[in-house]
Parts: C-alpha cells; structure tokens; sequence
C-alpha cells in the first residue's frame, strides 16, 4: 500500500523534494500523531506560519503547538521559513518537501515497523473521514456550484496487482496535474472562486 500523508502542497518560493518517501519507523511515528498530523495538514495549506498562526487553527496552547512543531522538525518533516512579517520574535515554519508518501514495503519486514505502519494508516483514514464529515454536516452552506461538483463514489473492478498500481500512479499524477494548475493560479493572482479542495482515495483488495 502507498499513500500521501498529511496532504500535498507548495511550500515556500524555493522547490522542495516532490513526495519525501517516509521509510523509517521513528519519522512516522512522529507523524502519526493526532495534533501532529493535522499541524502538517495546516502548514501545508497555509506554506508558512507561526505556532501562534497554528494553534489558533487547530485550537491548541501555543506551547503545546510550538512542542509538536519542534518534532516535526527533528524529524525533517518542517523547516525554518524565511519570516513573513518585521516581528522577529517568533519562528515561521514550512513543509520541508513537496508531499510525503508512505509505502507498505517499507514497514513490512519485522512486526513492530508493521503495526506502527497500520496504526499510520488508520489514523490518516480517521482524521479524512473525519473531514468528509464535516463537510456533510457543512454542505447546507455551500453554492449549489460547489456540492455539484463534490464527490463521493464507488467502482468495484477486477484488477490484477500490476493493473492496480497502474490506476493509482495514473490518479496521482492526474491529481498533481491539477494541483499544478491551482499553484499556478494562485501565483498569477488568480483566486477569484478558488477553495481548498480534498481529494481522498482508497484502493484495495478485498474478497467476499
């Protein structure tokens, strides 16, 4: 199983390493954390802030938010930002890379690399769930424009092992392809009705 964390996003004018490839068991325990996660999900989308920007996003003591952005950092999921106001006297942090992903065959070799993979994946699978919850309880104050273009769907196929990476490396570079777009609109200025948007999927085998 392969799969992004934390979302994907620009972060900081200069280019960052495209989906940092999580392989050790140290750094994604220090992502699978609930307030750390959502720290990350945060940061993305803002590409910079301060731990006092973030706590009052994620409702948190600024303390408690600057702790959690401190591991972060040991681990080289964040970095020091270049300061984005003349007040000096607190940090600005970004993503260090461009998107991070996570694969099965990293953590498959010894069963504790194995179950902290699995408890990852479930918390990354609550914590979207849980955004596709509120947007349900949410969707009454949306245009009509907006709930139109939402979706949420199944297909069942039969696939090969072989034919299911291919349908995935292809959702994902559709998925960057208008990631790109979006980047290059917002650079351009363009943000006349732009939202952010959650693209979440889940492929897998399953047998009755």
């Amino acid at each position: 199983m392969a799969g992004n964390a934390g979302g994907q996003g620009s972060s900081g004018d200069q280019p960052k390493e495209r989906d940092r490839r999580i392989t050790d068991v140290g750094t994604l325990k220090a992502l699978a954390h609930p307030l750390r996660a959502r720290l990350m999900r945060a940061l993305t989308l803002a590409r910079a802030a301060t731990a006092s920007q973030l706590a009052e996003q994620v409702d948190e003591a600024v303390s408690l938010v600057s702790y959690h952005l401190r591991k972060l950092a040991e681990h080289g999921l964040i970095e020091e930002a270049e300061p984005r106001s003349a007040d000096g006297r607190e940090r600005w942090w970004q993503p260090a890379s461009d998107g991070l992903s996570i694969h099965d065959e990293d953590f498959r070799d010894a069963p504790e690399k194995a179950a902290a993979h699995a408890a990852a994946s479930r918390l990354f699978f609550d914590q979207r769930s849980g955004m596709y919850r509120r947007y349900l309880d949410e969707r009454a104050h949306w245009s009509p424009e907006w709930t139109t273009a939402a979706e949420s769907s199944e297909s069942v196929l039969r696939l090969t092992a072989a034919e299911l990476a291919e349908l995935t490396a292809e959702l994902r570079a559709l998925a960057r392809r208008y990631q790109e777009l979006g980047r290059a609109a917002d650079a351009a200025g363009d943000t006349e009705g732009r939202e952010n948007v959650a693209l979440h999927t889940d492929a897998f085998p399953f047998r009755t």
